[in-house]
């Protein structure tokens, strides 16, 4: 099997949980701005797709290089062998970006890069007409930072955050990535109650769920890298089989889901059962400041509103007051609370033990944790 440079990218914030992810495994990595870049093989392709909770999409590295004219950029990307990866009938649409660099025009770009792979494709090949374009998709991304660009293809297809099973949605849905890395940065394990009293369409509580019984992500969709030749079907078979091996169906688990608006709830609902999660889940209509329970040692994940538009700030101020007060005395429970309100410490009434910068799409937000009691050794 060849080794391949593989880039998995992520939101600002999520580096770290993504390299663990990676390094769980079994690659080594190295962590940069936005992206996770390691070697690994077909398998590790198939794999990473597979099982990544918080990266956004894996992509491959073909290369990169300086440049800062449109002949050095179509010279060094016609250098490039992109015959390694495609077909001669292979469909390659080129996307890009460009920041802080002298080839600013992103159009341009694309155009000369597209130009370059087909005069590369084209001699590899023997061609001399058009390329048929009309076999497996590749899709391929010039990104210009500083004069540098990374060329890439896009071994994932729809983002990493479509784990296929959200049939509705409300307003302003949390992306699956981010819900994931939600529940991953808290202390919560598989045998601890687990509640989000803000689930909208069920996304945190699935992706809890899925973590606390360590269901593959990525189980249940598609990959655009599974039309490709170069990678046996074999290898997306034994890793499916893998994945499958791997899942704790069995892990009892303690996981409920609240929301103020019952079409939500019905949504919620739909959604566990398109994740196969359908029984595992207590999804009910309620407001926050109505939660009580006997339980100890639990976890709270809640992603409220935030109060961005006009007019509702104090309204949702006033909601975090009485989620502080209703939550105040379970003393034994951990609380993690995702907002942009940068004085919701003020309204719940209480500082947090520790916060940490995220972005929810492009909304900067904190995510504020309060550490509960520990429970006793076992003596």
């Amino acid at each position: 099997m060849s080794k391949y440079d593989l880039i998995a990218t992520t939101a600002m914030g999520l580096e770290a949980l993504a390299a663990k992810e990676v390094r769980d495994l079994g690659y080594e990595c190295e962590v940069e701005n936005g992206r996770i870049t390691f070697k690994g093989d077909e398998a590790a392709i198939v794999r990473s797709n597979l099982w990544l909770r918080t990266a956004d999409r894996v992509r491959i590295k073909v290369g990169e290089f300086k440049a800062t004219s449109f002949d050095e950029l179509f010279e060094k990307t016609k250098s490039l062998p992109w015959e390694n990866y495609m077909p001669e009938n292979a469909e390659f649409p080129v996307s890009g970006k460009s920041v802080k660099s002298k080839l600013f025009s992103v159009s341009d770009c694309q155009a000369i890069v597209k130009k370059a792979i087909v005069e590369r494709m084209r001699t590899k090949y023997k061609k001399t007409g058009w390329l048929e374009e009309n076999g497996p998709l590749f899709k391929i991304e010039v990104a210009l930072h500083k004069d540098v660009a990374l060329l890439t293809i896009d071994a994932s297809g729809s983002g990493l955050h479509k784990r296929g099973y959200r049939a509705g949605q409300g307003e302003a849905p949390l992306k699956e990535t981010l819900a994931a890395a939600l529940v991953m940065l808290t202390n919560w394990t598989p045998d601890k109650p687990f509640v989000d009293p803000f689930c909208g369409s069920g996304t945190i509580p699935i992706e809890a769920a899925l973590i606390g019984q360590n269901i593959a992500p990525g189980f249940n969709r598609e990959f655009i890298s599974e039309a490709w030749h170069w990678i046996p079907e074999k290898v997306w078979e034994d890793a499916r089989n893998e994945a499958e091996d791997l899942a704790n169906y069995d892990q009892p688990l303690d996981i409920a889901g609240a929301d103020i608006d019952h079409r939500m709830v019905k949504i919620a609902e739909e959604n566990a059962f398109e994740a196969g999660l359908g029984e595992l889940i207590n999804f009910k209509q309620m407001q926050v400041r109505d939660f009580t329970t006997t339980k100890e040692y639990g976890v709270i994940v809640g992603n409220p509103p935030y109060g961005e538009r006009l007019g509702e700030k104090a309204a949702v101020q006033r909601m975090y007051a009485e989620m502080g007060k209703a939550l105040a005395p379970l003393d034994t429970w951990s609380i993690y609370i995702l907002t942009s309100d940068e004085e919701f410490e003020t309204h719940f009434g209480k500082p947090a033990t520790k916060k940490r910068k995220l972005f929810n799409g492009f909304i900067r937000t904190d995510y504020y944790q309060y550490w509960g009691k520990r429970p006793p050794r076992n003596k």
